[in-house]
């Protein structure tokens, strides 16, 4: 594998090189051991183009190495993927111009996006991200810290506000405490929920940790979709992160038509000890590997196309 070098600007007076290793030559490394859908969509990806043209936002907490829309065009098609929706990453901000651009690149016949937004945003603001391929807005309650439950039920009562009218969904990167602290708002909401990365659940607690069965609940009355994406976020048992298979399939048995998948690309690593202006290199992750884990979470390949097609669709608005 031959890596590339990016020049990354990493702070208002820094530049340094970034690597980041040809993640498509990666994948083929590993062989899809089933047969992808036509219409498979990666659910859950960020772009991270030359901060020159697109500056990080200064309150960040890490400084990811460069990865392209070109970059991601080649990782789909070593995995068979046909589609794929673009998550605004915390280092922006509420500034989705890189992943507006991500999405122009690879087109709106392939690619959706979720955006964050702010208080301010505006309702002109929001038609334009709404055509420019947007289905829903992201409330991270982690960066930061913020895990108190009742700053997560206002942050996400005020995102709820803004998007109802439009039809988009709320994404959720949050604890299972923080879920079973609202499951009741949860239950309630009036737009589309959707979970990141299996809800925060720990790998190494089992499905019996407190929160879990929360989210289960939820899924199963049709009131959140889940992404059983980021494995690698839950468990530190690599390559193959075996010990998130049951919470994927209690997931999965909950509701089918409630569960999509995502790699996490370009896997961000936001847990090193280094000043949010310094490169923090990517996590080491085999998306083919990945991918695989699906076909042992989900064996029925009429689930495996609900997962990857038919709820993407519907959630995404893909024709």
């Amino acid at each position: 594998m031959i890596p590339r070098r990016h020049l990354l600007q990493a702070g208002a007076a820094t530049a340094a090189f970034a690597i980041l290793p040809d993640t498509a030559q990666a994948a083929r490394r590993s062989r899809i051991d089933f047969s992808v859908p036509a219409g498979a969509t990666d659910c859950h990806v960020h772009v991270f183009p030359d901060p020159a043209r697109f500056p990080f936002f200064t309150g960040r907490t890490y400084t990811p190495p460069v990865a392209t829309a070109a970059d991601l065009a080649r990782l789909l098609r070593s995995l068979d993927l046909s589609r794929v929706v673009i998550v605004q990453p915390s280092v922006y901000g509420t500034d989705n111009r890189a992943t507006l651009d991500g999405i122009r690149q690879l087109g709106l016949r392939r690619a959706r996006g979720v955006a964050v937004i702010g208080a301010d945003t505006t309702g002109a603001r929001m038609a334009e991200l709404q055509a420019a391929g947007i289905r829903g807005v992201r409330v991270n309650l982690e960066t930061a810290g913020v895990v108190d439950p009742a700053a997560s039920a206002q942050k996400l009562k005020a995102a709820v506000d803004q998007v109802a009218p439009l039809g988009w969904h709320v994404q959720t990167y949050t604890r299972l405490s923080i879920i079973e602290a609202l499951k009741d708002q949860l239950m309630a909401l009036k737009v589309p929920l959707v979970v990141d990365h299996f809800g925060g659940a720990r790998g190494e607690l089992g499905t019996g940790q407190p929160g879990f069965a929360a989210l289960v609940e939820l899924v199963r009355a049709g009131r959140a979709y889940v992404k059983i994406s980021g494995a690698y976020r839950s468990s530190t048992k690599a390559p193959d992160y075996a010990e998130m298979l049951p919470f994927a399939q209690a997931l999965i048995a909950a509701n089918p038509d409630r569960i999509v998948w995502g790699s996490d690309w370009p896997h961000p690593n936001t847990t090193l000890k280094r000043a949010a202006h310094e490169i923090s290199e990517a996590e080491p992750i085999q998306d083919a590997t990945l991918l695989n884990q699906l076909a042992k979470w989900a064996p029925d390949p009429a689930i495996r196309k609900k997962i990857l097609v038919d709820n993407p669709a519907r959630l995404y608005g893909f024709g």
